[in-house]
């Protein structure tokens, strides 16, 4: 692919009539759009390749290069501008500037707040009041890690819908207290699990592969090996209800049921995760036999309400069916 020619891209904006300006930095050409509007101008970043973390993260992405499969998933605008395998297709970044539709890149801070001064909530609100749109769910776009790291841990904004959600359902855990979330990017689990979302999608209706948020709670090596290998079958129980699986629950006081603290700080771990849960068998009876989701399905669904059985449990049987997305670190009585 050639390198990327900014000269190019600002003509083609100025075809129709959009003004932008070009600054390049050592690392980067920083565009300015919107210069002369009331509320603002914003920018569009075009990076030189790095893995560093000191830069900050971007905004917004308006020029759809999220699309590019051989790019990092869910890039938004970090790319590579001097010469890749994967070719930037002007036409396309123009196309969606010229639509005015634009993507979140992060989790938005600032929602539902009487102050959003300084905010991402802010920003969007001023991006919508020169009549852009925002399209798709928001990202949290998350650098790779070195390539001698399987993941890296980000502390999770505190002041996201998400984030307050989380612990006011932890809070139900008998005394507990969050300390921490973090969001772990493992681009190899990911890469894995956005594999199995294809194949269960295809088998299931709409194409819908039934993705849920669910808590699991572990102890000791167990922390350590799902940050870096995921919800790895090799390790799966052999004691549940309903056979050789990873369990899940909706409720974080079931998960809390199977952590130990760690003996030194007397701390706890919850994992939030993502599963797709496809086709669910739903039983009221357990099976400890199972060692797949019975045919036709994607996984076991335990209904909750029985004796024995207060909550509901979701298991799966395959790799890659689950995703680790954030460590939920927190103090409960034992």
């Amino acid at each position: 692919a050639k390198p990327f020619d900014v000269e190019a891209f600002l003509d083609a904006l100025y075809g129709y009539g959009i003004i932008a300006k070009a600054f390049k930095q050592d690392w980067r050409y920083v565009i300015l759009i919107d210069e002369n509007t009331k509320t603002g101008p914003f920018t569009m970043d075009l990076i030189e390749p790095h893995i560093a973390l000191t830069h900050d993260r971007i905004d917004f992405d308006v020029s759809n290069l999220s699309l590019e499969k051989l790019y990092t998933r869910d890039l938004g605008m970090r790319v590579d501008i001097t010469g890749s395998p994967s070719s930037i297709q002007l036409e396309t970044i123009v196309e969606n500037i010229r639509r005015k539709e634009f993507q979140v890149l992060r989790s938005i801070d600032g929602e539902n707040r009487p102050n959003t001064s300084g905010t991402v909530a802010e920003r969007i609100e001023k991006m919508k009041s020169r009549g852009w749109k925002p399209i798709g769910k928001p990202l949290n776009f998350i650098p790779n890690p070195p390539a001698s790291y399987n993941a890296i841990l980000v502390p999770y904004p505190v002041s996201t819908v998400l984030y307050k959600n989380i612990v006011t359902a932890m809070e139900t855990i008998n005394g507990a207290r969050v300390i921490s979330i973090e969001q772990i990017k493992n681009p190899d689990i990911e890469s894995l699990y956005e594999y199995m979302k294809k194949q269960i999608s295809k088998e299931c209706r709409d194409n819908d592969p039934n993705e849920r948020e669910l808590y699991h709670g572990t102890s000791g090596d167990a922390v350590e090996g799902i940050i870096n290998r995921g919800y790895d079958d090799r390790h799966f129980s052999n004691t549940g209800a309903w056979g050789h699986g990873a369990y899940f629950a909706d409720d974080p006081r079931k998960s809390n049921g199977y952590v130990n603290p760690d003996p030194k700080t007397t701390r706890r771990v919850i994992f939030y995760n993502k599963v797709l849960l496809g086709i669910e068998s739903v039983q009221t009876e357990t099976d400890a036999t199972l060692t797949a989701a019975p045919i036709g399905h994607h996984s076991v669904h335990g209904a909750g309400g029985w004796p024995g059985f207060q909550f509901h449990e979701y298991i799966v049987y395959r790799y890659g069916q689950a995703l680790p997305y954030l460590k939920i670190t927190y103090t409960a009585p034992s």
